[in-house]
Parts: structure tokens; sequence; C-alpha cells
């Protein structure tokens, strides 16, 4: 039996569940008959439909690699623009920012000792260039708590070598910010220390010869000044069992990643405008970057697809909603938020009327929770559509949540309410910013799930006079 008949099937018994022990809905719920029967319409249409999975295949197809700040994201926002008037948004533009371009350029990288064998590896964005092929000697950190204790130039004509462990696959992605250190500081000790470069173990949880990129982070104003490059984990495997050995271990490395000054990025925004109250908005989105060693299909053009065909269905109604429903395609996440403290920068005397923020950014696989952070009477609310959303496999998490996706970051900060619809990222970590990270791990009825959450929840929160501020 497929997923989507399974689907059905719940529904259908949610549909009696909910005729039988809800029979007083509309008298003690936020959400009045109609709105229930447009909400449980959507959930259908949604799961029909193949919108989701034409946008995404779109996007990955027609535009790639969508590296922030380069001319494949341009192309993206010109899409973005494309897809917005041929799905009948109300208005649609690009507000542009300026951002600096960090380009991967070529990579070479291979064990010398004790015998010469390639490594599959990746430069992490931010890093510099060798300015000449380097050839030494690996030091063996087990892991990055160890590396942070070396000693100022004790790492001097030397390659460091930070290890750690392939991540334990998880429904919610935990383990990931503890196994990023490596990736986000560990440059910073090992160019105090000396290093001639950098190698990391990829922070991942597969078992291929993939490397997995990712952003480090800056020392305040400042980036690495050495080549740091993360290796796949096989290969990172392969580098312990020697090292375990006794092996003395060596490196050829020669990397042209580096900055190449200020370029334009931007954010495309695509609203449906509301019939009552046009000012007040619902913020939905994903982000329209990638990485550039696959096609950013389940990070994030997945993201991308469900928001906005969420909306699209919704725009589908015979009436709008009374809140205007905006989904923000927002550019350069991937190269540290860039697109989403523009927009927070740009919207700043606005922001009071941003009533409520979500993004989907985890991927494509099914919609398991939804969480919230709104006040004690739009918590009700949110219950009520936990209920309607149930017959979806989704289940009412906890209601003191903030947070909304990445990109919502700068908003939530500044008192924006959020829900968060948690989709299983079981795989995420496996495909995300590797070469892996292509349309063919993108499952229709799993995309048409979160769809048909996204249409339903977005719907009911936007036609409600719930007030969802979470009040000082």
């Amino acid at each position: 039996m497929s997923r989507l008949n399974t689907i059905a099937r719940r529904l259908a018994f949610g549909a009696l569940v909910s005729a039988c022990s809800f029979g007083v809905f509309a008298e003690t719920s936020p959400i009045t008959d109609e709105q229930k029967k447009n909400a449980e319409a959507l959930i259908q249409k949604a799961l029909k439909s193949d919108l989701g999975y034409s946008i995404v295949e779109s996007l990955t197809t027609e535009i790639g690699p969508r590296l922030g700040g380069s001319e494949a994201e341009k192309r993206a926002r010109d899409w973005g623009v494309v897809v917005g008037e041929r799905l009948g948004f109300d208005k649609v533009s690009i507000e542009e920012f300026t951002m600096p371009f960090w380009d991967r350029g070529h990579l070479h990288i291979s064990l010398t000792a004790p015998y010469a064998q390639p490594l599959y590896g990746t430069a992490l964005g931010g890093a510099a260039p060798s300015e000449s092929e380097i050839n030494a000697g690996i030091v063996y950190f087990r892991d990055i708590h160890a590396l942070t204790a070396v000693k100022d130039g004790a790492l001097k004509g030397k390659i460091a070598f930070v290890d750690g462990d392939a991540m334990v696959k998880s429904q919610t992605g935990a383990g990931y910010g503890q196994a990023n250190q490596r990736r986000r500081i560990g440059w910073q000790h090992a160019q105090r220390g000396g290093a001639e470069a950098l190698v990391v173990r990829s922070v991942g949880s597969d078992s291929h010869r993939f490397p997995h990129s990712g952003m480090m982070s800056s020392d305040g104003d400042n980036w690495a000044d050495i080549p740091v490059v993360a290796i796949s984990n096989p290969d990172a495997d392969h580098l312990r069992r020697l090292h375990n050995l006794g092996k003395p271990l060596s490196l050829s490395l020669h990397s042209e990643s580096k900055w190449k000054g200020e370029v334009n990025s931007g954010n495309v925004i695509l609203d449906l405008v509301g019939s009552e109250k046009p000012e007040e908005i619902i913020l939905i989105g994903g982000h329209l970057d990638s990485w550039d060693l696959g096609t950013g299909a389940v990070d994030d053009g997945a993201g991308v697809a469900i928001t906005t065909a969420a909306a699209a269905l919704i725009a589908s109604l015979p009436e709008r909603p009374k809140r205007t429903i905006r989904v923000v395609m927002f550019g350069a996440e991937e190269v540290g938020l860039l697109g989403a403290f523009a927009y927070a920068k740009q919207h700043e005397k606005n922001l009071e009327n941003h009533v409520l923020a979500t993004e989907s950014d985890f991927g494509a696989q099914t919609i398991w929770q939804v969480v919230s952070n709104v006040n004690p009477e739009a918590t009700v609310l949110v219950d009520e559509i936990a209920k309607i959303l149930s017959p979806l496999g989704i289940v009412r998490g906890g209601s003191d949540i903030a947070g909304g996706g990445p990109d919502i970051i700068p908003l939530a900060a500044k008192g924006v309410p959020t829900i968060r619809l948690n989709q299983n990222g079981r795989d995420y970590f496996d495909l995300h910013h590797t070469p892996d990270d292509t349309l063919d791990k993108i499952d229709p009825d799993e995309l048409a799930q979160n769809i048909a959450a996204y249409a339903a929840s977005i719907y009911l929160l936007a036609d409600s006079d719930v007030d969802l501020k979470v009040k000082q």
C-alpha cells in the first residue's frame, strides 16, 4: 500500500472520529465549521496534487546548484518571480541586499604516507586558498575538544586532522550542533597552532564517500587564513585506523577556495493579500540558495516547494483569508542567514504586523509534530489545528518552543510569534550539503503530506481573528 493510500485511510478514519467526538467543535473551538471544512478540503487537494513536486523538479533541473551570491542564485530569483506570477500571487517582488561572495574553486587532497590514496573532500565555506601545494604530516586529534587544547605554534608545518564520530541518525537531528563545532570553530584553533591546513571529518550521518560542505564561523570580522577541508566519513574512518596502527600519516593538499568581493543577492517575496486585515502578515518560506555540490533538492528546494505550493492552494479558495500570507524565498541562507537578517532589517519598522512566521528547512520527509510559541489564547487555536492535522500522522508538541526555522531566527528574536511543523529528519544529515542532495531523494507522497499540513494550518492561522502575539 502506498504512503498516499495510507494517509487517505487515516483521513477517512480521522473524519469519522471527528464527527463522533467533536460534535461541539464550532461551539468550543476558535475554528468555525466553514474554516474546518476549507482546511480539510485543502488537505485532500494537496494530497492529490503534484504541484509541489513540479516546483522542486523545476528549480533543481532548470537552475541546478545555487550557491549564495552566485550567478545561479540570481537565475533562481528570476525563476521565483516567474513561478509566483504563474501561480497567481497578488504581489511578486525581489528585495536585494549585498553580501561577500566565497567561491569553492578546485580542490585536490590525497594521502601520501604510509601510501598514496586519493581522498574525497570539499573546502568549507570561508576557507582560504593554499598558495601552493601543501605536503605535510598529519597531527591527529580525536575530537574538537582535543584541538582546542593545542598550544600556540605547536602545529607549525603540519596539517591538523580532527576526527570525531559520524552523527547518529535521528528523527530530530540531535547531535548536529555538537558535531558541527569541528566545522565551525576548528580553524581558529588549528590556525592558532600554526597549522598549514585543517582537515575535519564531515558533519553527517552517511557512510558514503560524499563529503559534507558547510559554512565555518568567523572570528569577529576575521575568516580563516588557511585551507579547511571536510573529508567523507569513510575516508575519516580510514585515517583513524591508520593512526591507531601507529603509522606516520602525510597529506598532499591544494585548494583554490577564496573570497571574491561584494555581490548582490536577494529575497523573493510572494504575497497573497489578506481580504480583511491585509496589514497583518503570516510569513512562511524556505531558502532559495543551496550548496554547490548537489542540486539542493532536500536543502532547501523542498522547503521552497512546500510553502509555495501550500500558499498557491490557499489562493485557489473562493476567498482570500483575512490576513496576508507571505512566502519568502530567502537568499544566502547557507552562508550565514544573510537573507534572513536582510529581511528583518528591511522590515524592522513593520515587524509588529508580522503576526506569525515559520519556515520549511529540514528536508522532505513527513511532518510528525507541530510546536509553537504564541500567547495562551492562540495556543488553543494551534491545539485545534493539531486536531485537524492528526489524520496526517501529526501530533501536538510543545507550546512554548521559540524558533520557526533558521531563517526565522532574526524575526523570532524581535518577538514575532512562531510555529514549526517538524519533519522526520532521519535521512537529512545523510544528504544535506553533499553531492547526494538531488531530486531522486524526494518522495512525492511525503512531499504532498508536508504541503497538506502547511496549507491547512497556514490557512486557519491566516483566516483567524485570534491575536497570536506573546504578551510581554
